[in-house]
């Protein structure tokens, strides 16, 4: 079934970690606690990410620096009458001052050198200290980061690269997605998150109408490293005939123009990488979101095929375009590429999944490169697919019929996003790249929560009420990619969440549209694409199913905060 929507390393004793905490609008967010990997115990990080009269959030990391645990509790005390309301990703209890935080299902097993994130909502009246004195299953902890006290966070072997980048590093927060995010009511409460800096033409590079350039990211990125480490994440994004099956993100680049997207634009952003001044960060890239998969599912002879996408595995541009990029971004040190690998709704089917795996080998050797300058894959950038469907699984059936055979799954081998980067991650090893690939999946919209979450699985009167009752995803069709009503926020940016997953990313900056409900004229290269449209009846890639599309958008790329909102109201785990 076809469908679409729209060096040496590697996995040894060094430092992982994850957590998603909260920070001010121009300040990195820590994913990570630094952690002095020879201490036995525990640092915490503790931050009270909002506050009002009556009550505060707070987001807590906490890292494992002894052995490794299978499960743990947090325990600590109140000075005052600060009682937890509500927690997520943490079993909470409070009994007087004294608080338990207990791991869920998901995140018990901390290896040394670990993180965990949690948060939770408190009432207060008066004071509001920070509590002073955390315990790790018993194990006192040794403060966390400003703390004078705290080791340093761990140095990069010069010139080299780390098995994970994002572990035990801030990731760069991007000011001025910030300041859109905190001007929106409630933003404040997200405004600190990560995101990724879309380099999505090459005046993008120097910096656009006033916005930043590539340079001024970084400057303002090293700013906020202060002493410890701190990743940047770009998306590469202008390949000749961009996104060739859709309209909405067309580029400024032509089908043939691919000494223009090396010359004007990949050497330029490889030329300021390697400036000297920039070294101590570490700079992941995205490269070419929606590109490679195009060449496997919309092309002749499949029924989803476009005249564009013929023309572009004709010449091979997508394939030029993107080998360049990795060896030419891959040469660098501190640099580490993440080729994108579409997402389960798009490549989940027997006849694209290994199609597309082979095409992703083909693309790391072209142009001189090498799978040794692919430091992973990243999966859902910019979609809305689930991280992890709860209530049912590939193998379950209803009255001897398989969930594979659900309208909304469709035979597809995966049901999430979670399994299907797992899957794709075990097939690209056994192509031959490097057994510690690691995984990136952008959680930034699929939330999916609010009212709509379902609760339990769907009743098992067939396998269509079993699937659709209990799918956190709630679109009208698994294909259907623009501006989606209904979705939400998703898992907040954390490294090392699971098996062979390096992050859960925000590499598509929420309330930055996906493509205007209306055609727009414009200098952007951008087209009106029908998907966009909340009246579109749809088409073959979306079995003519409606869009789903939020009326009203803005071209792709700019604000729209109807989206923004909507987001948020949704968001899953809950703001």
């Amino acid at each position: 079934m076809s469908r679409i929507n729209a060096p040496s390393r590697r996995r040894g004793a060094l430092i992982t970690a994850c957590a998603v905490i909260a920070a001010a609008g121009g300040t990195a967010a820590a994913l990570t606690t630094p952690a002095g990997a020879a201490v036995p115990g525990c640092t915490v990080d503790y931050k009270v990410t909002n506050q009002w009269n009556t009550g505060f959030g707070a987001a807590v990391t906490v890292t494992n620096t002894g052995d490794a645990v299978s499960s743990w509790k947090l325990e600590w005390s109140y000075a005052g009458d600060q009682k937890v309301t509500q927690g997520w990703n943490a079993d909470i209890t409070q009994a007087g001052s004294a608080v338990t935080a207990k791991n869920v299902s998901h995140n018990g097993t901390l290896a040394t050198g670990a993180s965990t994130g949690f948060g939770f909502n408190a009432s207060y009246s008066g004071s509001n200290a920070v509590p002073t004195v955390f315990k790790l299953n018993g194990v006192t902890c040794n403060g966390g980061p400003g703390d004078p006290t705290d080791p340093p966070g761990p140095t990069d072997p010069p010139g080299g690269r780390v098995d994970n980048p994002y572990a035990g590093a801030k990731v760069y927060v991007n000011p001025e997605w910030s300041a859109k995010a905190a001007a929106e009511p409630g933003g404040s409460r997200i405004a600190g998150q990560p995101t990724g800096v879309w380099l999505d033409r090459t005046a993008a590079i120097a910096g656009t109408n006033g916005s930043m350039g590539l340079r001024a990211h970084l400057d303002e990125a090293l700013r906020q490293k202060g002493t410890g480490q701190l990743v940047v994440q770009l998306v590469i994004y202008n390949l000749p005939g961009r996104d060739c099956a859709a309209l909405a993100s067309n580029g400024e680049l032509g089908p043939a123009e691919i000494d223009k997207y090396k010359t004007q634009y990949i050497d330029p952003i490889a030329a300021i990488l390697a400036d000297p001044k920039y070294a101590g960060l570490r700079i992941v890239n995205t490269v070419e979101i929606d590109s490679l998969p195009n060449l496997v599912t919309n092309t002749t002879p499949r029924p989803t095929a476009t005249p564009n996408c013929d023309t572009m595995k004709a010449n091979g541009n997508y394939i030029k375009g993107v080998g360049y990029a990795l060896n030419k971004l891959g040469a660098l040190p501190g640099v580490y590429n993440y080729v994108d690998a579409g997402h389960h709704g798009w490549l989940g089917w027997d006849d694209n999944f290994s199609a597309s795996a082979e095409l992703f080998k083909q693309a790391a050797t072209a142009e001189g490169s090498s799978l040794a300058k692919v430091h992973g894959f990243i999966v859902n950038t910019a979609n809305y697919s689930a991280l992890k469907e709860d209530h049912f699984t590939i193998d379950d059936s209803v009255n001897g019929v398989s969930v594979r055979q659900s309208k909304w799954v469709d035979w597809n081998r995966y049901t999430d996003e979670l399994s299907y980067a797992q899957a794709m991650r075990a097939k690209l090893v056994s192509l031959g790249f490097d057994s510690g690939l690691g995984m990136l999946i952008d959680t930034s919209r699929n939330g999916w929560g609010g009212t709509a979450r379902p609760t339990a699985p769907g009743a098992r009167t067939s396998v269509d009420t079993y699937v659709d009752g209990g799918r956190y995803d709630r679109r009208i069709h698994l294909g259907n990619w623009c501006n989606q009503s209904g979705a939400g926020l998703g898992e907040r940016p954390r490294s090392a969440p699971a098996a062979g997953i390096d992050a859960y990313v925000w590499m598509k900056p929420p309330g930055e549209s996906d493509g205007s409900s209306k055609a727009i004229p414009n200098n952007e290269g951008k087209g009106f694409d029908r998907m966009c449209d909340p009246t579109y009846t749809g088409n073959p890639r979306n079995n003519n199913n409606m869009s789903g599309a939020l009326p009203n958008a803005p071209l792709s790329g700019h604000w729209f905060s109807a989206q923004f909102q909507e987001l948020m109201k949704n968001a899953h785990p809950a703001l």
